[in-house]
């Protein structure tokens, strides 16, 4: 069943026409399974989660400064309708970039959904090896400022909750990449960190509960210092798994 385009996809699809008009190659809506289910009478662990924005990418036959400009004036109501500012690539950018970024751009190619346009995205590949390389210096990046930021909370409890809960969404990105590279399929990020320990052979949970933080408003002390202890030891699983990838 096709997924229904929300109301404010299709106003920015026509704010994006009326900017470009024939140039506006397509648009599609990404990282949709990823989006956390919202339900406002969850009062899960006593904090809530904001719905995330809607993500967009537009392919541009040409992109000018002047066209900067003109979509410029309308962030503030993409905002507002509950739209992230769109990602904006001229023709073939994507293709170029995918060996630079190719966690962030690779999440797009496994999750999306063509609001206009021809399909942009069918002859786009990402290079294992690429994926191999962004996941290590993910996770050794990751975990130094893990461990800088814990040094720095001074033992404050509310300070650690922050580090925490700051860290969750780049932490989940960083799982769901390591799923993917394993050859799983991830439909959401809670999927992706089942598999993820299972792969390290962590307790269930220990990833999974830190990877549900993202998008959390905050969380108490006493929870923060539960779940760091796991969360820095699955961080360090992860390094060490990239070692392993490094000496085949």
């Amino acid at each position: 069943m096709p997924m229904a385009i929300p109301d404010a996809v299709q106003g920015l699809e026509r704010e994006l026409r009326r900017v470009f008009g024939s140039r506006l190659q397509s648009l599609s809506m990404y990282g949709l399974r990823a989006r956390p289910a919202h339900d406002p009478h969850d009062s899960h662990g006593g904090h809530g989660h904001a719905a995330p924005p809607t993500r967009t990418l537009a392919v541009i036959e040409s992109l000018t400064a002047d066209d900067l400009r003109a979509c410029a004036t309308s962030v503030e109501s993409w905002h507002e309708a509950g739209l992230a500012t769109p990602l904006l690539v001229a023709a073939g950018e994507f293709e170029r970039s995918l060996d630079a970024f190719p966690l962030e751009f690779g999440a797009i190619l496994a999750d999306h959904v063509v609001v206009s346009g021809r399909a942009p995205f069918d002859s786009a590949t990402v290079d294992p090896a690429d994926v191999r390389r962004a996941c290590e210096v993910q996770a050794r990046s990751h975990l130094i400022h893990l461990r800088e930021g814990f040094l720095e909370t001074r033992g404050n409890g509310g300070a650690l909750a922050v580090l925490v809960v700051r860290s969750a969404a780049a932490f989940a990105g960083l799982v769901s990449s390591f799923a993917r590279l394993d050859g799983h399929a991830a439909n959401d990020e809670a999927t992706a960190a089942r598999h993820v320990e299972r792969m390290l052979g962590v307790a269930a949970g220990q990833i999974t509960e830190v990877t549900r933080l993202a998008g959390t408003d905050d969380i108490s002390s006493e929870e923060a210092a539960r779940i760091f202890p796991g969360y820095l030891d699955a961080v360090q699983r992860l390094v060490a798994r990239v070692d392993q990838w490094s000496a085949r």
